[in-house]
């Protein structure tokens, strides 16, 4: 689970013990875009310690109102026909509040085109998606889109 109002931009070695296991596939630094605070950068402690994990109860950037506490994702693929070996990204993302689902849905992502299908329109989830997929993929994320 990530922070929801985290934008990450780049892999980050926070010098987790088993940063595969994050949220987002690996350690990203980014900005953050909480209401009031939109554009700024964390430090790299709070980075590692609230943006890549969510549930940031004591990050003084978390809005005390807000939908979500933490997104999370997961991931399937699909190959296609022998005649067409296309790959197909299904990430599944749920945002919770409070430990609870409170939104969730299967983003896509073509491999082949390099091009998502179904996106999700926040712009921090969506770019925790891209940068998941990077993560999983061992491919760089793509160019975050102003």
């Amino acid at each position: 689970m990530a922070c929801p109002f985290f934008l990450p931009t780049e892999k980050f070695d926070g010098t987790w013990i088993h940063p595969l296991r994050l949220p987002l596939g690996c350690g990203w630094s980014g900005r953050c875009t909480a209401p009031e605070h939109d554009g700024e950068t964390p430090s790299l402690d709070e980075q590692r310690e609230f943006c890549n994990l969510g549930y940031a109860e004591s990050c003084p950037r978390l809005p005390r109102e807000r939908t979500w506490d933490s997104v999370r994702f997961g991931v399937r693929a699909k190959r296609g026909e022998a005649a067409q070996p296309a790959l197909t990204i299904y990430i599944q993302y749920v945002c919770e509040r409070a430990h609870r689902p409170v939104e969730h849905g299967i983003l896509e992502f073509d491999a082949a085109q390099q091009k998502w299908m179904v996106s999700h329109p926040h712009r921090a989830v969506q770019r925790m998606a891209e940068c998941f997929v990077a993560a999983r993929t061992n491919k760089p994320a793509i160019e975050e889109r102003p």
